[in-house]
């Protein structure tokens, strides 16, 4: 706002506002007071400058920024731990809690016990590094009788630390409704403050006057595991003390948690080659587009409900045959695409209010 207000510019313009009759020449005694003056001016502007760029929370630097959003409650996402089931073999092999374990240079500490052979273990390092959903887990103590350990899947998905820009959005949104006293604004905004929650819909009396149900996706936009389903059950309105109080959900709401659900999507086409091409090169490529669609498209789930004063809708995913051939069209070898199916059908899918799509088997015709 202020760069303008260099030294330069401040002394010019002093000496024009002194008195003509002065000597304003320079190493006059008017000219050098000015020239000092104007070099601590500059700095006075500069530090104005900074401090209104700082006071408003869509153009803070994030140290000021996390200072405005305390105001309103809010603070960025601290890092989190992953927590992955993994699976032993034998499976009446006892280990012990706490032993370590670890995969492709990431240690895992075995945190409890699901069943023979299942162990739920927690990453030593935070951030999004520790969601293996798959690999072999090296013991790092020598542990008798162990033949074989891998991951199998991620149970409660890690976060890193909130980006500036993702916490600014997450700030000025907070503006746009008021959360208050259980509405769907409040659910929203506690379900958002759960580490690993990426996207989140609220159906109000679901079930009867007093219920609430919320369906909820990870921050990597996928279908939360049972395990994580049942940590945030007991955040929001845990079993044993249901509607009173003892979770974030007010006094009298029995609220149900449930996770997104699945859809498999199964495609078929048709793909004529360009000349000294081959479709079994082009395939994984094919898929890996298809699943990057299928990533874009999961990530505006939550968008597909929405609240206001005046409108409540809520919607399914919509998977558009125009958008899979565009994508595949893209690929470097691929000259046409024809007869294209989802789930054999030639017509766009609309998945369920809750789904996710999940991409199933791609035939060749």
């Amino acid at each position: 706002m202020y760069e303008h207000q260099n030294t330069e510019t401040i002394k010019k313009r002093m000496l024009d506002n002194a008195p003509n009759a002065l000597d304003k020449r320079e190493g006059s005694i008017i000219y050098d007071a000015t020239a000092c003056t104007a070099i601590e001016l500059e700095l006075m502007y500069a530090a104005v400058d900074f401090f209104i760029k700082n006071t408003f929370g869509d153009t803070a630097d994030r140290e000021f920024l996390i200072e405005r959003a305390l105001e309103r409650g809010l603070h960025p996402h601290d890092a989190t731990k992953a927590v992955v089931k993994g699976v032993f073999t034998p499976t009446d092999i006892d280990i012990p809690i706490g032993n370590r374990f670890s995969c492709n240079g990431i240690n895992y500490a075995v945190l409890r016990k699901e069943q023979a052979g299942e162990y739920l273990l927690e990453c030593e390092m935070v951030g999004t590094i520790g969601n293996k959903t798959n690999g072999m887990l090296i013991p790092i103590d020598y542990l008798n009788g162990l033949a074989m350990a891998k991951i199998k899947e991620v149970t409660i998905p890690a976060i890193d630390e909130e980006e500036t820009e993702a916490f600014r959005k997450r700030y000025l949104a907070s503006f746009n409704v008021q959360a208050f006293g259980g509405n769907i604004a409040d659910y929203q905004a506690k379900m958002y403050a759960i580490a690993g929650v990426g996207g989140v819909k609220v159906y109000p009396v679901w079930n009867g006057g007093g219920t609430v149900k919320i369906v909820f996706c990870t921050t990597e936009n996928k279908t939360p595991t049972s395990e994580f389903v049942r940590k945030v059950q007991e955040i929001v309105d845990p079993e044993p003390y249901r509607q009173q109080g003892v979770g974030t959900a007010p006094v009298g709401h029995y609220v149900t948690v449930q996770g997104t659900t699945d859809k498999t999507v199964n495609i078929s086409m048709r793909v004529t080659m360009k000349d000294s091409f081959n479709l079994e090169d082009i395939k994984p490529q094919i898929k890996k587009a298809i699943e990057a669609y299928f990533t874009e498209l999961n990530a505006t789930w939550k968008d597909t409900q929405v609240v206001s004063s005046n409108e409540f809708s809520n919607i399914g995913l919509i998977l558009r045959l125009s958008r899979i051939e565009s994508r595949v069209l893209d690929i470097t070898g691929v000259l046409d695409v024809e007869e294209l199916k989802i789930n054999g059908n030639n017509k766009n899918l609309e998945l369920g209010a809750n789904d996710l799509a999940k991409l199933g088997e791609i035939t060749y015709g």
